[in-house]
C-alpha cells in the first residue's frame, strides 16, 4: 500500500468514527426518550433514571387518555391537509407570474417572500394576536367572533409563513422550463390560465410532491402558534397537547416521552413512505437556473 493511500485510509477511518460519535450524540435524546417511556416513573424515582427494570405499557396508554390525542390528531390533520393545500396553491400562483412574465419587480418580490422567512415568529407575536383579535368571523364559526381561539387562524398563519419558502422554490423550479413550451402555448391561443393549469402544474408535479412532504412535515410539527392562538384544550394539535401531560407541580418525564412517541409516529412513518420526495425537496433548485 502506497504512502498516499494510507493516509487516505486512516483520514477515512477517523472521519468514519467521528461521524458515529456525532450520530450517536444526536440518537441519544431519542433512544433515551424511547427508553424511558417504557418505565414506570415510581421506580424511575425510586431507582434512578440510569437504572434497569420498571418496563411496563401503561405509559402509552395514560398519555393517550391525558392527552387526547384522539381530539388533537384529528385538530392536526385538519390544520395540516389544509395549511399544505393553501400553500401550495399560493405559491404555485404566484411562482407561476415571477417565472412566466418578466418584470423589475420580480426580483424585489421574490426577496421580500424569502425574507419574510427569516424573520423569528416570536417578534410577531404582539402584531398577530391583535390582528387575529380584531378581524371579525362569523360566531358559528368562532364563539368570541374573531380568528383567535379557530383552526382557521392558525391555518391562515402557518399558510403566511409558509409560503413564501415554496414560492422561491417553485419560481427556480418553472424558470428551467424551456420557454419554447409557452411560446407554441400561445401560438394555438392557449389562455394564460390554461398555461397554468395544463403545461406548467404537470411538469411541476416532482417539486410539488416534494414540497408538499416537507410541509406536511414542518407544519405537523409546528407548537408556537398553535399555542399562542388557540386557547383551549381540544382545539389543540398534537404537539401542543403535549402540555396537558406537564403536571403543576411535577412531571412525569416518562409519560411525557411516551406522549412524544405517540406524536411522533405520524411522522416518523410519512418520513420512512416518502423518504424519496424528503431528499428531493432538500436538493431541489440546487442545480436549477
Amino acid at each position: 500500500m502506497t504512502p498516499k493511500k494510507k493516509n487516505l485510509t486512516v483520514s477515512r477511518a477517523f472521519l468514519n468514527v467521528f461521524l458515529l460519535i456525532v450520530a450517536l450524540a444526536w440518537l441519544f435524546p431519542l433512544l433515551w426518550a424511547l427508553f424511558n417511556s417504557f418505565r414506570d416513573y415510581s421506580y424511575t424515582s425510586q431507582h434512578g433514571y440510569f437504572s434497569f427494570g420498571g418496563f411496563t405499557f401503561d405509559n402509552f396508554v395514560n398519555a393517550w387518555e391525558q392527552g387526547g390525542f384522539t381530539q388533537s390528531f384529528l385538530n392536526s390533520l385538519i390544520i395540516t391537509a389544509l395549511a399544505v393545500l393553501f400553500t401550495l396553491v399560493l405559491s404555485s400562483c404566484m411562482a407561476f407570474v415571477l417565472a412566466r412574465f418578466s418584470s423589475k419587480f420580480n426580483l424585489a418580490m421574490l426577496a421580500f417572500f424569502v425574507a419574510a422567512n427569516l424573520l423569528p415568529p416570536q417578534s410577531l407575536l404582539v402584531p398577530v394576536y391583535r390582528m387575529f383579535m380584531w378581524i371579525p368571523i362569523p360566531e358559528s364559526l368562532s364563539a368570541s367572533g374573531s380568528l383567535l381561539d379557530t383552526h382557521l387562524g392558525v391555518i391562515i398563519v402557518n399558510t403566511a409563513f409558509q409560503t413564501g419558502f415554496c414560492t422561491f422554490v417553485l419560481s427556480n423550479y418553472m424558470k428551467a422550463i424551456p420557454k419554447e413550451i409557452y411560446e407554441a402555448a400561445d401560438v394555438d391561443g392557449a389562455s394564460v390560465w390554461s398555461q397554468f393549469v395544463t403545461l406548467t402544474l404537470p411538469l411541476c408535479r416532482t417539486p410539488l410532491a416534494a414540497l408538499a412532504t416537507l410541509q406536511t412535515a414542518w407544519i405537523y410539527n409546528e407548537f408556537f402558534w398553535a399555542t399562542v392562538l388557540l386557547q383551549k384544550g381540544d382545539k389543540f394539535p398534537v404537539t401542543s397537547s403535549l402540555n396537558n401531560l406537564k403536571g403543576s407541580f411535577f412531571t412525569d418525564y416518562n409519560l411525557l416521552s411516551a406522549g412524544s412517541i405517540i406524536a411522533a409516529l405520524p411522522i416518523l412513518i410519512l418520513f420512512f413512505v416518502l423518504q424519496r420526495q424528503f431528499v428531493s425537496g432538500l436538493t431541489m433548485g440546487s442545480t436549477k437556473g
